[in-house]
């Protein structure tokens, strides 16, 4: 639909003519509809006289007409903003679908000229059908003029404008939210799909192996047939668990039980079992002695440090791992070194996302949910978890854990 047209006689040349083309220029260029409402009416101010405006729009569920936007900027500029101003009119405009003009009077408790209400309502189009109207309220005279009608329904055309604007917007927002979480469930479905493929491929295969007939096999080569199978079971279920703990996550529904633990046999469990699972990988742990007590959920903390401790051994495979903790600024820090190859700045600040794995380490096995689990983990315990990573140098992730003041004894069997 084209911007309806105004007479030449209804502008004079100069400023009442760049209004008309500024107000055209803003609609056309603002994507944010409030702050293009606001400099709008305030041009229109300059071409024709009001001292109210309010902004009607149809609820689509009860299809009633709703205040959406209302400013004073005349007289009455020191009343309420909020105020709707001439429903009656909003809603004979908006129902007749056509230009309305209502004198009303405010009564004797109002003096003077202000007593008497001009309200001008004008329908509003989007994507061509009535959504809504428009009211200019002027106090106490004079009433609005043909010239002035006729600015005013430009004036209503170019909000209708804008607000189909809005409504092209969101539009395609909602598209492109719609397409990325399509792509992200597929890449999910994908990611989870080959993971968990994986070892009940390794399963299968070394079960039906097993299971020949045809074939004996000796003792040495039956246990490390088992020993895989073992090992593949444990991927499952962690991989499951992962799974089930972001969800939980999410959801809020992850518990957490907070008890007054030292710090240092956690961390020495964590070590224990990758060098129970890795024997060669030279690990040096620096643990001083005076760890404070900590209100933590020993569990999930120690899940956070065997996370940190099975990737350094997975993307920096023979590089020794330096475990520290230390307090520093009321907080104890944890954190594990390796001398790997180190990761790309430009994807340190998504490792902790979910499903985030850095391009081309795709020959390592894992979902991207384990770093993100850590975080949630170490937030829930209002710590802060980061890294730090030089390329050629190696990467130190690390997580931060408030301390508070607990006599030592109350740690009772938690060492």
């Amino acid at each position: 639909m084209s911007s309806p047209l105004i007479p030449t006689e209804t502008l004079t040349y100069g400023t009442e003519l760049n209004a008309v083309y500024a107000i055209a220029r803003i609609v056309a260029e603002t994507f944010d509809t409030e702050a293009g409402l606001d400099a709008v009416f305030r041009l229109a101010r300059t071409i024709f006289i009001f001292d109210t405006v309010a902004l009607y729009l149809e609820n689509e569920e009860s299809e009633e007409l709703e205040p959406s936007y209302a400013r004073a900027l005349g007289r009455g500029r020191s009343r309420e903003e909020g105020l709707t101003w001439g429903e009656p009119a909003a809603q004979e405009a908006f129902r007749s679908g056509q230009t309305i003009l209502r004198k009303e009077d405010a009564g004797p408790s109002v003096k003077e000229r202000d007593r008497r209400r001009d309200y001008l309502g004008l329908p509003l189009l989007v994507g061509g059908r009535t959504v809504g109207s428009l009211v200019f309220g002027r106090f106490g005279g004079p009433s609005y003029p043909a010239e002035h009608i006729r600015l005013a329904e430009f004036v209503a055309w170019h909000v209708g404008q804008l607000l189909e604007n809005r409504r092209l917007s969101r539009r395609v927002a909602n598209l492109e939210a719609q397409r990325e979480l399509t792509r992200m469930q597929d890449e999910f479905i994908s990611t989870i799909s080959h993971e968990l493929r994986t070892p009940l491929g390794f399963i299968k295969g070394y079960v039906t192996t097993l299971m020949r007939e045809d074939t004996t096999w000796d003792e040495v080569r039956r246990k490390e047939f088992l020993e895989i199978i073992d090992d593949e079971a444990d991927r499952l279920r962690e991989l499951i668990d992962n799974l089930l703990d972001s969800s939980r996550l999410d959801s809020g529904t992850l518990s957490m039980t907070l008890e007054l633990t030292r710090i240092a046999p956690v961390i020495r469990a964590s070590v224990h079992r990758i060098k129970g699972a890795h024997p060669k990988i030279p690990i040096e742990v620096n643990l001083p002695d005076d760890l404070p007590v900590m209100q933590i959920d020993s569990t999930r903390i120690a899940q956070v440090i065997d996370n940190f401790l099975n990737n350094a051994s997975k993307y920096a495979a023979g590089s020794p791992i330096t475990i520290t903790a230390g307090k520093h600024a009321g907080k104890v820090r944890i954190s594990v070194k390796d001398e790997g190859p180190g990761i790309p700045a430009e994807h340190t600040s998504h490792l902790f996302e979910r499903f985030y794995r850095v391009p081309g380490s795709s020959n390592t096995r894992g979902t991207g949910l384990g770093l993100y689990i850590s975080r949630k983990i170490i937030e829930a315990h209002g710590g802060e978890i980061g890294v730090k990573s030089t390329m050629g140098e190696g990467t130190i992730f690390y997580f931060d854990l408030p301390v508070t003041d607990f006599d030592e004894t109350e740690a009772g069997g938690k060492t």
